[in-house]
């Protein structure tokens, strides 16, 4: 079968009038399958088959029927990795409601964000996460609001135990709850790298980009021994770790607890994993850590996603890994449009630097910044989706009426992702920046993320970031912001050394002509780090006296 084909044999599927989500992801795979394998914090692993998922998440959905959830109400979880995980999610959506996930590293602030933005008014949770519901200044009370609680032990007063209202349970299961491709599956939010949070409601029909991304962008098959590290609180753990496999009916891996290099690779080695993906930054922690990589390592493709891939990652994949990592782009609100393909049919020599090309059911091209039409090969520009041309694009706008219309151009053909880069005459598509990080020097357009590729590859630089401060000569001119890796000092020499880097290595204009070590970047709690933050601190020090 072609991939156009497949793509739209997915998008029937997915799109389709009338659909049960639970029988596409769970029910009609054979009961005896392994759907997932959970390794806990001792490395002790259990699987659960589609045929126990499916009973367990019955008697789950009658439970919390129980509570009044029905179709359309928004339930959620504050859970770590586990079969409880992936039963309640499966639950939810037997009912026909809608989830709402919260990623545990998540303070009250944050999570009480996406509950009132959601209107969930049940949370299930895990014990060590309950005290962030107490009410208080961050977490306004809720009434109304059912905290059911996860594990064996006693509960506060109020709450209800999951393991209680299951064992009451009637073992039945629940009728059948049938829904459109349009109807609402996921209400999440975005990740807030340049502001607020907004909230993104995913249709059924957004599953068919995620299935079509498992199978060509990280050619995940039945004979695989897959494992997508990504937290499932974000909308990549939660795709391609979760949802994807079960629509696919492919076992996936799932580790509990957080990351250390020690675990991944003895999880890598004991599962004797085929397929990885992660966030750079578990790369770039493999690679630092003094932890050596173990014997007998079956991984035959690796792929990262959720931030841009510097090239010393590879650098290090190649001699200890003996492979390339493979970089992809995605959003919140679209799904993975961009990879650096695995499927044989359609994988190409990686170029450094590349996010690769559209996967299949995916149109995008890079726009010129003066005006909506594709920019010349090579030029830097905006990153867009031509929507009409991408079957599996389900985005419409955000849940507040008006907060999407800068993300679309005036005649609604372009989706504008908010990143500038280029395309190269292949087809490669190469990030810059977001649009906003755009660094406009003496007239010279300059992406920090390419300055930010040259600087990583100094010994002692753990992370860094670039930025545009203000200048009255230039307009703006390029600081970086250094965390110092351990064993080495932050001095004059070394930001010297570093600015040389940039100079030799990139352009001789294009260095930083401040160097700033700090301990720690600001990031958002998936990860990313928040260059406007380090813009606003910077343009607030110039406006003192005493900065200048």
């Amino acid at each position: 079968m072609s991939a156009a084909a497949r793509v739209a044999e997915l998008t029937a599927t997915f799109a389709a009038p009338s659909l049960s989500v639970a029988w596409l992801l769970c029910d009609r795979h054979p009961a005896d399958r392994v759907a997932f394998t959970v390794v806990d914090s001792d490395s002790k692993a259990s699987t659960l088959t589609f045929g126990e998922l499916a009973a367990d998440s019955h008697r789950c959905a009658r439970a919390l029927q129980g509570l009044g959830v029905g179709p359309g109400d928004r339930v959620a979880t504050l859970m770590g990795k586990s079969t409880d995980l992936v039963t309640v999610i499966l639950a939810i959506w037997r009912l026909g409601a809608v989830y709402v996930p919260l990623f545990t590293a998540f303070a009250p602030q944050a999570i009480a964000l996406r509950l009132e933005g959601a209107g969930a008014h049940v949370v299930v949770v895990d014990p060590d996460q309950r005290h962030k519901l107490d009410p208080g200044p961050d977490m306004p009370d809720d009434p109304q609001r059912r905290i059911v609680v996860t594990g064996t032990g006693t509960s506060s007063t109020g709450d209800a135990s999951l393991a209680d209202l299951v064992a009451a349970a009637s073992p039945e299961p629940v009728p059948a709850v049938t829904t459109s491709g349009g109807g609402p599956l996921v209400h999440m939010f975005t990740s807030g790298t340049t502001g607020k949070p907004k909230g993104v409601i995913h249709p059924v029909s957004y599953i068919a980009g995620w299935q079509v991304y498992l199978e060509y962008g990280l050619a995940v098959t039945q004979d695989s021994s897959y494992w997508c590290a990504a937290d499932p609180g974000w909308a990549y753990g939660l795709y391609a770790a979760i949802v994807a496999p079960m629509a696919a009916g492919i076992p996936s891996l799932l580790l509990s607890g957080g990351f250390s290099p020690e675990t991944t690779w003895r999880t890598l080695a004991e599962h004797q994993v085929t397929d990885f993906t992660a966030a750079p930054t578990v790369y770039r922690g493999l690679r630092s850590s003094p932890v050596p990589v173990p014997q007998g390592l079956r991984l035959e493709r690796a792929s990262s996603a959720g931030e841009p891939l510097t090239p010393e990652v590879n650098e290090w994949a190649g001699s200890a890994l003996g492979l390339a990592v493979h970089d992809h782009f995605g959003q919140t609100e679209v799904g993975m449009p961009l990879a650096n393909h695995h499927h044989p049919e359609l994988a190409r020599p990686l170029k450094a630097g590349s996010m690769g090309r559209p996967l299949p059911g995916w149109s995008l091209t890079v726009l010129a910044d003066e005006k909506d039409e594709p920019a010349a090969p090579g030029v830097l520009g905006r990153v867009a989706i031509d929507v009409a041309a991408s079957p599996l694009m389900t985005f419409g706008g955000y849940q507040i009426p008006g907060q999407s219309d800068a993300k679309f151009t005036a005649d609604g053909r372009w989706y504008l992702t908010g990143d500038a880069g280029r395309v190269d005459a292949d087809g490669d598509f190469f990030f810059s920046s977001r649009d906003d990080d755009v660094i406009i020097m003496a007239g010279y357009r300059i992406g920090p993320f390419e300055i930010e590729s040259v600087l990583a590859q100094h010994p002692a630089v753990a992370e860094c970031s670039v930025i545009g401060a203000p200048d009255d000569v230039r307009g703006e001119v390029i600081e970086a912001y250094v965390v110092v890796r351990d064993g080495h000092d932050a001095s004059p020499e070394l930001a010297a050394e570093l600015q040389l880097l940039v100079k030799t290595r990139y352009a001789a204009h294009a260095y930083p002509r401040t160097i700033h070590f700090i301990d720690a970047l600001p990031k958002t709690p998936s990860g990313k780090t928040q260059r406007y933050l380090l813009r606003r601190r910077r343009r607030t020090e110039l406006a003192t006296p005493e900065a200048r």
